[in-house]
């Protein structure tokens, strides 16, 4: 590729990166209709084994997508006013917990350290807090009422939920084709080698999507399930929280010990009890997730960093809001099966490579 040639495609990179900034506000329904469609295309695929067309495939994926998404509605419509009172009732402990911080635990730490008086100023934060407490009681009728508040905008989110099912219902019929037609686009000099870097990055982004979101939704419901049981107040939520947090590994696990330790210590005091409730549930969620869940639905395709997971996460929000959210860990894998290439090229460079007149290291003494 001369100079000029390689000048072209990074135009053409750079503006197909300008256009996607531009066009961010619209994305959302077209990424999850994609999505939808990448999910649902081995399932179309094995029915057309099986004899049915590819239409009736999809019609058949298509109203099973549909039933899980009814599913999933009728457990949030359950779920959601269980979180909303777990929310309130946070708000309101959050006070007691600052008293213990400003009047137990903190006094000791100056005590053990030496430090000054007052040096903690909570008495703000508290106030602040406490102010603020009967604005959260009724979550769901303020984000009604902003919701509401531009009918333009409601219009415009109405419609971009419509869309989503006519864009995965059509690009899930059309996607052997389509694959068909970029691959026919390929240069055929390098075809062999584009082919064999997007089947690693398919490998690497299928094992994260049918994998470690259905890791996420078990540990979630392990984590909620046992912690109500030992009777904590908070267990729900606490347990949704440390599910999603383990997106990125052993993150759920800190996280949803650590909130679950506070809220024993406040609603049990130093029973020992609910502590050790509350570590079995935790070491059987870590045993479950390394022996079973993730060799079971992941297995060691994904390869991502949690250093890298996380950066990706917050970098996509950063630049692109939401639809970066959703980019943000197929494009980390797909830049992680790239430097993989590169560095393999850059050790099989000259550049790497011993100069040609080095004299040879002499050999160890014994």
């Amino acid at each position: 590729m001369n100079d000029s040639n390689r000048w072209l495609w990074l135009a053409g990179v750079l503006l197909c990166a300008w256009l996607v900034y531009l066009l961010t506000p619209i994305l959302t329904p077209f990424l999850i209709g994609i999505l939808l469609a990448y999910l649902g295309d081995p399932l179309v695929d094995r029915l057309e084994r099986w004899g049915l067309s590819r239409t009736w495939g999809v019609i058949v994926v298509f109203a099973l997508f549909s039933l899980l998404m009814l599913l999933m509605l009728l457990m949030l419509l359950v779920l959601l006013p269980m979180l909303g009172k777990q929310l309130v009732k946070l708000y309101q402990l959050a006070p007691l917990a600052l008293d213990w911080l400003q009047h137990q635990a903190l006094p000791w730490v100056q005590a053990q350290f030496g430090l000054e008086d007052n040096f903690w100023r909570l008495d703000q934060l508290k106030a602040a807090l406490a102010a603020h407490l009967g604005s959260t009681t009724d979550v769901l009728g303020m984000v009604l009422s902003r919701a509401t508040a531009s009918g333009l905008a409601l219009l415009a989110w109405i419609g971009n939920l419509l869309l989503i099912p006519v864009v995965s219902f059509y690009l899930m019929r059309d996607w052997d084709l389509i694959m068909l037609k970029l691959r026919s686009l390929l240069p055929r000099r390098g075809e062999g080698m584009v082919v064999r870097l997007m089947s690693e990055c398919h490998e690497v982004i299928g094992a994260f999507l049918r994998g470690q979101l259905l890791v996420m939704l078990a540990l979630a419901i392990i984590y909620a399930s046992g912690l109500m049981l030992v009777g904590l107040e908070l267990g729900l939520l606490i347990g949704v929280l440390a599910g999603l947090a383990s997106i990125v590994p052993y993150m759920g696990f800190v996280v949803g010990i650590g909130a679950a330790v506070v809220a024993v210590l406040f609603q049990f005091g130093l029973a020992p009890y609910p502590l050790l409730g509350v570590a079995a549930v935790f070491t059987v969620g870590q045993m479950l997730e390394g022996m079973l869940l993730t060799p079971l639905l992941v297995g060691d395709r994904i390869g991502l960093h949690p250093v890298a997971v996380i950066f990706a996460v917050l970098a996509g929000g950063q630049l692109f809001g939401f639809t970066g959210v959703l980019l943000a860990l197929p494009v980390a894998a797909v830049i992680m099966v790239l430097l993989r290439h590169v560095h393999d090229l850059y050790k099989l460079s000259d550049l790497y490579a011993e100069p040609a007149g080095a004299p040879a290291e002499p050999p160890s003494q014994p």
